[in-house]
């Protein structure tokens, strides 16, 4: 689990005291923006598709790009999510050589 995330909070759990803490722990995280939809891609070198693979990702999700390189930057002007499938979405790009075109995103829905 990355540093961001917190744990999904069970069902059932047979004590009530510990399901009563995490149901609050994970809506007090939502309420202080820590969404647990998050995730970082590196774009393949030298190609113009790169695919997000994400459980959280539905046919009808919205993903959220923010580049965290310059050469990130440089590929997040002219990328689109060209795909949406169950777990997963084509991203088609400009190809580049560059190793380093990261990029954070957020999936909603």
């Amino acid at each position: 689990m990355a540093d961001n995330q917190f744990p999904t909070v069970p069902l059932s759990i047979p004590d009530t005291g510990q399901h009563l803490r995490l149901v609050s722990t994970s809506l007090n995280n939502t309420i202080n923006g820590k969404l647990n939809s998050t995730g970082t891609i590196t774009l393949r070198a030298s190609q113009t598709t790169t695919t997000l693979t994400d459980a959280r990702i539905g046919g009808n999700s919205i993903i959220l790009f923010m580049p965290t390189t310059a050469n990130g930057s440089t590929a997040f002007n002219g990328l689109h999510v060209s795909a949406r499938s169950s777990g997963s979405a084509t991203l088609t790009h400009a190809s580049s050589g560059n190793t380093d075109q990261n990029l954070s995103y957020c999936v909603i829905g």
